[in-house]
């Protein structure tokens, strides 16, 4: 039997693992109304059912919650990609059909849903769960031991006995270490939804036993979501009133940019939906000199036009690793959702958050004295890495055949399942 649960609580997609006695792992598999799958969309829907009592609510995870918010557009309350709320202290809830869940809740009622799905294969005699938790959480002034007492409060209400966390890039750094050869110096860059985290660790192999010795880590708060909003901010914030004005009493003003900040965000649009802001953004089309766009905004918030947003800004961001230019089309705003994007363009809208990326990496390397020719692999993951861009940083630097990808969606869950087998787990959590 399995000692312990890997769990890669991501901010696009959720996975679990277990370890096998020969060192092997599996993931876990969920059946769901959407079908079979061994990751899950981290995404919920609840909808009001009647059938279950007064003021229940049915629940779905995953591809599941994605089905049912777009098979009952308006009855169904979809929230995606909640990790993003972990450690910001701004966020203290959100109403879901009159009902008000905070972080924690929302991660138990996920990861319940999870279980349920699991079925037999949920490891429920598991004595310990080994979460993986980013260097940085992202989020404007993140609190990560905020972070962590919300991940606590959840995973304590799963009821397994330990609870242990390790860094992302050094799960995904140890399960790539499995297939060493040779003991070797690996930097492991993680690209997640909401953050991009590096792990240099020293692996070596003493009596048949792989050990490790932590070098350095660091890491910054933006990584897929964030080009995903600057692509946003210039193809559609325009088209809904970014940049235009009011009239208060005897002044023109600008219309706030926080309201297109929350936008571009596009898997908050759930919660910006309910907020004070938004309530202030619709008391402004009146006033507005433009008040077309406002209200293509409005509607755009009432129709629950996120994930579509999201679908097609996926889309053109994907085309644009594998071409010089890509279209991006979205239908809800008409003839101005179908734009012709460059990769130079795409590029230039992410300069500042690629030096940012690249500033990480270098404070990894300057704070532990390594020099690009003293690292025997690199090794990257998560789908932020296919981005050309991206790739440059660590071509430019290191030669191209010690640079290696693979397991994205796997690596740091079951490299978090191996480490939880072991007896020197203390060696390697956060």
């Amino acid at each position: 039997m399995a000692e312990a649960l890997g769990l890669d609580f991501g901010t696009t997609n959720t996975v679990m693992a277990l370890a096998d006695n020969d060192r092997a792992t599996h993931s876990v598999s969920f059946t769901s109304p959407a079908g079979v799958s061994d990751s899950m969309r981290t995404a919920l829907s609840f909808m009001k059912d009647r059938q279950l009592g007064a003021g229940a609510l049915k629940v779905e995870a995953g591809q599941a919650a994605i089905r049912a918010f777009i098979d009952n557009p308006g009855d169904c309350r979809f929230l995606q990609s909640i990790k993003t709320f972990a450690a910001s202290p701004l966020f203290q809830g959100t109403l879901v059909h009159a009902r008000r869940f905070q972080f924690e809740d929302l991660m138990e009622v996920f990861l319940k849903r999870l279980e349920a799905y699991a079925g037999d294969g949920w490891p429920s005699g598991a004595k310990r769960i080994v979460t993986g938790r980013p260097v940085h959480f992202a989020g404007a002034s993140p609190d990560p031991e905020l972070a962590i007492t919300r991940y606590n409060a959840a995973l304590t209400r799963l009821g397994f006995p330990e609870i242990h966390y390790v860094y992302e890039p050094v799960a995904a750094a140890f399960y790539f270490a499995q297939h060493l050869t040779q003991d070797a110096t690996i930097l492991v860059a993680d690209f997640g939804g909401g953050t991009t985290d590096y792990s240099l660790i020293r692996f070596e192999t003493h009596g048949g036993k792989l050990s490790a010795v932590p070098v350095g880590h660091s890491g910054v708060g933006i990584a897929g979501d964030q080009f995903d909003a600057r692509i946003i901010e210039h193809l559609v914030a325009p088209e809904i009133g970014k940049g235009s004005q009011f009239k208060s009493f005897d002044k023109v003003l600008d219309v706030p940019s926080n309201y297109y900040t929350s936008f571009s965000r596009w898997n908050q649009l759930s919660v910006f939906k309910t907020s004070r802001e938004y309530a202030d953004l619709k008391s402004l089309v009146r006033q507005s000199l433009e008040p077309d766009k406002l209200e293509l905004f409005i509607d755009l918030v009432e129709h629950d036009e996120g994930y579509p947003l999201y679908q097609a800004v996926s889309a053109t961001k994907m085309a644009l690793s594998s071409a010089e230019e890509a279209e991006f089309r979205f239908s809800p705003l008409g003839k101005a959702g179908e734009k012709t994007v460059k990769r130079s363009e795409f590029e230039s809208w992410i300069a500042e958050d690629l030096a940012r990326i690249e500033g990480a990496l270098d404070e990894v390397l300057t704070n532990t004295g390594t020099a690009p020719g003293a690292i025997d692999k690199v090794f990257l993951t998560g789908g932020t890495s296919f981005v050309p861009a991206v790739r440059k940083i660590f071509t430019d630097r290191f030669d191209t055949s010690r640079i290696e990808t693979g397991g994205e969606l796997v690596s740091i869950a079951h490299g978090l399942a191996l480490i939880g087998e072991r007896d020197d787990i203390e060696q390697w959590v956060a």
